[in-house]
């Protein structure tokens, strides 16, 4: 049974992609800042037929506490098969680059930039333990510095100087470690799974969790002839949806 780890996973997007590899058998960590939160999330899954998940602690912005949720994984498990970066934030708007505070930037970057490394580098020996391992980081269209300087694209004229900003950053990361990574089974990708109605964003976007999470998971257990280093987009209207970075 392959094991995944998904940060912010105890509501939205997080919460649907652990319902939907659930279902297809694996054991999944829903990772969740506050324990007994998440607790209660997994206790609701098992009540609805959903197994073989657990709640576990993880800040991503806390070193102490990813290195607990690496113990647990590791005296569990032994191996971790996927990593699933969820977590983010969006900070407040607007986010103008002429005035939006270096503080909040910093914020935003704790997270959804400096978070995602941590992690990462905390489970990567995990990972590499594993006979397919897989970093999936959750990315946003909003992070394409190609689409924001096409003035035809749809959401040209949402710029945010900060969380934008993270998710180009956070793309750019996603390169440099697929191609460390590219001689080993490593399939690491960055994966943006649409404009999607959830509490991110006050139920604004016209996808759908479950597409989002399917999307996700079908870039996320591929086989060892596909792609590292890409960027997919459930908003590019093709079947791949590789997006322009």
């Amino acid at each position: 049974m392959q094991t995944v780890l998904i940060t912010g996973a105890n509501r939205s997007i997080g919460l649907e992609t652990v319902k939907q590899l659930s279902a297809k058998g694996l054991f999944v960590y829903l990772g969740s800042r506050n324990l007994e939160n998440g607790k209660r999330v997994v206790e609701t899954l098992n009540k609805q037929g959903f197994q073989n998940i657990k709640a576990i602690e993880i800040d991503v912005t806390n070193p102490e506490s990813i290195s607990k949720a690496k113990n647990i994984v590791e005296n569990e498990q032994g191996k971790l098969d996927i990593l699933i970066n969820n977590a983010g934030i969006l900070g407040n708007t607007p986010q103008l680059a002429s005035d939006f505070s270096i503080q909040e930037i910093q914020t935003i970057f704790d997270t959804n930039f400096f978070g995602v490394i941590s992690v990462t580098q905390a489970f990567l020996d995990l990972l590499k333990k594993s006979d397919s391992p897989r970093i999936s980081n959750i990315t946003s269209g909003l992070g394409s510095l190609t689409l924001h300087s096409d003035p035809t694209w749809k959401y040209y004229n949402i710029k945010t100087a900060g969380y934008g900003t993270s998710k180009a950053a956070l793309n750019a990361y996603t390169i440099v470690l697929a191609y460390e990574l590219k001689d080993l089974s490593f399939k690491v990708n960055v994966i943006d799974p649409g404009y999607t109605a959830t509490d991110f964003n006050a139920h604004s976007g016209p996808g759908s969790v479950e597409s989002a999470a399917s999307f996700i998971i079908k870039h996320t257990l591929t086989d060892n002839n596909a792609p590292t280093g890409q960027y997919y987009s459930n908003d590019i209207e093709d079947e791949i949806g590789i997006s322009p970075w």
